[in-house]
């Protein structure tokens, strides 16, 4: 999507021609090799924001939430004082970011290309904080049926969240670092016009406060998740507990009966009971009253 008087061009997958056409200005070989080079499924873009004398070129990801977890879709930019080109790259099988949205509100209010970049970086900081509130809403339906679920549903929910809120982190803090470089004036162009004046810094200076807060809401959603995951271990052992418990019961309760049983076995002429017209009956009534005695004492102990 081009325009004469577009401050803000936007180009998906673009070849070489397709950026040369764009491009208001001639760029290092590593920028151009950056832009052109195809990204993977698996790749995971580290973003920046850096000062190329008379443009700023940058690195941004967009995050968005799937079914496989969080995917980050990778972003370069370069902005001179006349324009802002965004440069979309589509991993495979996903669909192309979409901050038409932004864009076109950029464009009816006639924004300035560094107005246009915090719009972008505003818009991915507030992705940002939707991805934390949906960790969040996770973490309190895992709290809310921990007892109640399985134990590999909730390991398995337990493990996923985790490895995405690692994932976002990794992402989310060199995002934060770049917001924070335009506000510490380390990234101006050659010129005696700036590209973000006081103004646009200010802005900036909001988009920073989400990602800081965006980084404390994974802080807080990864002691939470580790609360629930200490807690589940804790039932888990309890459970085994409670098993091993009434194992140890049973193996009690069957002890007096097999020692007496073992006892008249035994092949000796000489035991005082063989003689007994009314053995059998004793040693029955032996183990039943040994039974329910220790059936007595354990109910009483509360162990079974």
């Amino acid at each position: 999507m081009t325009g004469a008087a577009t401050q803000w061009i936007d180009l998906c997958d673009p070849d070489r021609a397709a950026l040369d056409a764009a491009l208001p200005t001639e760029l290092h070989d590593a920028a151009i090799a950056r832009i052109l080079e195809p990204v993977e499924h698996d790749d995971e873009p580290r973003p920046r924001l850096e000062a190329q004398g008379t443009y700023v070129f940058g690195v941004l990801a967009v995050p968005s939430l799937t079914d496989e977890g969080a995917v980050f879709q990778e972003v370069d930019v370069v902005a001179t004082l006349d324009v802002l080109i965004t440069i979309r790259k589509t991993p495979v099988p996903h669909a192309p970011c979409e901050f038409d949205d932004v864009r076109n509100t950029a464009i009816r209010d006639g924004a300035s290309p560094g107005m246009c970049l915090y719009m972008l970086v505003d818009e991915i900081a507030e992705r940002f904080l939707d991805i934390v509130d949906h960790f969040d809403d996770t973490i309190d339906d895992l709290e809310d049926h921990v007892t109640e679920w399985e134990s590999v549903k909730i390991r398995g929910l337990i493990g996923k969240t985790r490895h995405d809120i690692l994932h976002v982190r990794r992402v989310l803090a060199p995002t934060r670092d770049a917001a924070r470089a335009v506000l510490d004036d380390r990234v101006e162009i050659d010129g005696d016009v700036t590209l973000f004046p006081r103004e646009i810094e200010l802005h900036f200076a909001d988009a920073y406060d989400k990602l800081l807060r965006a980084t404390d809401g994974l802080d807080l959603a990864r002691d939470l998740l580790a609360g629930v995951r200490d807690f589940h271990q804790a039932e888990v052992a309890n459970d085994q507990n409670e098993v091993m418990k009434r194992l140890t019961v049973v193996a009690s309760v069957l002890l007096l009966p097999t020692f007496i049983v073992g006892l008249y076995g035994m092949n000796f002429r000489h035991i005082p009971e063989l003689g007994f017209q009314q053995g059998y009956a004793f040693v029955w009534g032996l183990i039943v009253v040994t039974t329910v005695l220790q059936i007595w004492y354990f109910r009483r102990k509360r162990w079974i």
